[in-house]
């Protein structure tokens, strides 16, 4: 999962990356509003986390140009700011959720789970498709009986491909959903990381098609 993340504070900018990636989530960090609007108008990323006390812009300005744009994604502020006013603001203007500093890293990954389980229209942290279950809080993979915890990489393909059963992802499609800006991506990634999954539960819990890609099975009916 691709997280874009708007914070000008390099301690907090570094520590936010460093735990999240250690979730299995590929972070995209800018530190200013110009920056921040570029970043804003890629549809790539699963959620953005955004602090409003940007240089030469407002978060609030940015929240609700975005959103004006059609920014779909779902938005977290992470603010210094605990006034009501400004909780109100940023809800009104498009947030999904507004979380004051300082905070824990474990009460921001469970804001980040509900967020996106609302946005998802789940109502668990577990996504389901077919014989397989993904834990988003624990990073667990069922399948058919066996149970294990992913690492970090492979949760997030796991991932990418469970938000939407049954939909085809390109190579393409998986590299942008788990990569992030600058990291190298050799040219058989994809490959190694499924062929490890199926390794683990056998090749029918990621389907390959033809020419097009992967998918995961569909949902239970």
């Amino acid at each position: 999962m691709r997280v874009l993340l708007v914070e000008d504070d390099p301690m907090i900018g570094h520590g936010l990356s460093k735990a999240l990636g250690a979730e299995g989530m590929s972070v995209d960090w800018v530190r200013n509003g110009a920056d921040a609007s570029a970043a804003l108008a890629d549809s790539t990323h699963s959620i953005v986390l955004l602090d409003l006390g940007l240089p030469n812009i407002d978060g609030l300005d940015l929240l609700k140009s975005a959103r004006r744009n059609g920014l779909n994604a779902p938005v977290l502020v992470i603010t210094a700011r605990d006034g009501l006013d400004d909780r109100v603001s940023g809800l009104d203007l498009g947030a999904d959720d507004y979380l004051v500093k300082p905070f824990e890293v474990r009460e921001l990954l469970a804001r980040m789970r509900a967020v996106l389980r609302r946005h998802q229209g789940r109502a668990s942290s577990r996504m389901v498709a077919g014989e397989t279950e993904l834990d988003a809080e624990t990073r667990e993979l069922s399948h058919r009986g066996l149970v294990q915890v992913l690492p970090a990489r492979e949760y997030a393909l796991m991932h990418a491909l469970m938000e939407r059963p049954g939909r085809i992802l390109s190579r393409a499609q998986i590299e942008e959903r788990i990569y992030g800006w600058g990291e190298e991506v050799e040219s058989n990634a994809v490959d190694v990381l499924i062929h490890s999954i199926r390794r683990k539960f056998g090749k029918d819990v990621i389907f390959n098609v033809r020419g097009a890609g992967w998918m995961s099975p569909k949902s239970r009916q």
